[in-house]
């Protein structure tokens, strides 16, 4: 799922408590999820938590994921590199 669209479903006090679990504020989160911002991948890892999984570390870092968290390629969830390969 989009960061936005998982934004987007929370009410707003919801979303502010949300960011604070993130260690952030609302407005960067809205920056990442509208891609106006890259997410660190400290970030990454505190919205996938805090969002029960519902937003991806994958989702998040769609360029270069498989790089930062190696132990997250699967079969399900070939490196890039890899698909190419198979292609």
């Amino acid at each position: 799922m989009k960061l936005i669209d998982h934004l987007k479903r929370l009410a707003p006090a919801d979303r502010d408590a949300f960011a604070q679990r993130c260690e952030t504020s609302i407005g960067h989160l809205n920056n990442v999820g509208y891609g106006y911002r890259p997410c660190g991948p400290e970030l990454c890892v505190l919205i996938e938590r805090e969002s029960g999984g519902a937003v991806t570390r994958r989702d998040l870092r769609p360029d270069d994921w498989w790089r930062i968290w190696p132990e997250l390629v699967t079969a399900d969830h070939p490196a890039p590199e890899a698909r190419q390969e198979a292609a």
